[in-house]
């Protein structure tokens, strides 16, 4: 037999399409191309296409998920899904390549759609018995800004669009009369949006993936910066300092991984998700901020940290993440 034939997918149709190209160098240098035969593929709202070696574009059949090269039809054994946001976080992709039976290295299309609604993640987590930040959820066609549907929160808390990531369109409100400006803002960038009380703690992150049938935790980091809160600038522009692996206490840790696996399991994720965590000390809880299922693997990315914290190299990382995608269909 030859071998697999994997289709690296990135780009994507929103704002956090560049955060899917940043990935993209770290995910094409470190894929082993001597175990697999890989594609990139490029999914924008214009077109889906391969770039050949001679810089020729190749259209992707969506039809069946094929490349046609003219002189021979390429079709994929699994994906390797590195699109931040639509369509690839957000579960549409997933339940596009669930359609034509092609196994893929993220959550399923139910989970993924769960995840990436941060309100949704947070009902279904607090449900389950995990500690979430008291929140409200808005939508934009019914939104009265005199309505009083925030009166319940207190102040500091945290306004930002309910699908999406990377921080983009996020602030942090100290005052009652920054409210709309904050509540215009993450409209501009979803129709919903989730207002959090501000949990005071020690914030981490954590990267949980799978593996033959275990769930396993990598060496979690301890996130600080000089900025408001853990922003855009602080994940992309180095104003952020990552302590990876995080110093704490050992029951501390524990509790951290505990929940980390435990929610894992909860959401039934597949491949490698990041989870942010507020540790607030007084109470001796991890409160769940965010679930990632295509968590970044840019040079500025937590996962390559803690991926090399372990002792993993990136390309053994990866190709455990694409053998267990292969051999969850076989199974």
């Amino acid at each position: 037999m030859g071998k697999p034939v994997i289709a690296f997918v990135t780009g994507g149709y929103s704002s956090e399409a560049v955060i899917s190209y940043k990935s993209a160098i770290t995910i094409e240098k470190h894929l082993d191309h001597a175990k697999y035969e890989v594609y990139r593929i490029d999914i924008t709202p214009e077109k889906w296409f391969h770039t050949t070696k001679d810089g020729v574009e190749l259209m992707v059949n969506k039809g069946d998920f094929t490349l046609d090269t003219g002189n021979q039809l390429i079709r994929f054994d699994g994906v390797f899904i590195g699109i931040h946001g639509t369509p690839g976080e957000d579960g549409k992709l997933q339940a596009y390549f669930d359609l034509l039976n092609i196994p893929y290295t993220s959550c399923d299309a139910t989970t993924s759609a769960i995840t990436f609604n941060k309100r949704f993640t947070v009902a279904v987590a607090g449900a389950s018995g995990f500690h979430v930040a008291k929140s409200v959820h808005l939508f934009k066609s019914s939104f009265d800004p005199s309505s009083g549907a925030i009166a319940g929160l207190q102040l500091p808390v945290f306004v930002k669009p309910n699908n999406g990531g990377s921080s983009i369109g996020m602030s942090k409100v100290n005052k009652a009369e920054d409210m709309q400006e904050a509540i215009a803002k993450a409209f501009k960038e979803d129709d919903q949006v989730l207002i959090e009380e501000f949990i005071s703690g020690r914030e981490f992150t954590i990267g949980v993936f799978r593996s033959k049938g275990k769930i396993i935790t990598l060496p979690f980091t301890e996130i600080s910066t000089d900025n408001e809160f853990f922003d855009f600038e602080a994940k992309y522009q180095g104003k952020s300092v990552e302590v990876t692996p995080a110093v704490c206490s050992d029951e501390m840790a524990e509790k951290i991984r505990n929940a980390a696996a435990g929610i894992y399991a909860v959401f039934n994720c597949r491949g490698v998700v990041r989870m942010d965590f507020i540790y607030n000390s007084d109470q001796e809880k991890p409160y769940l901020l965010e679930i990632n299922t295509v968590p970044g693997q840019s040079a500025a990315s937590i996962i390559p940290q803690q991926v090399a914290a372990m002792g993993l190299v990136l390309s053994d990382f990866y190709s455990m993440l694409i053998d267990d995608a292969l051999e969850t269909v076989k199974n």
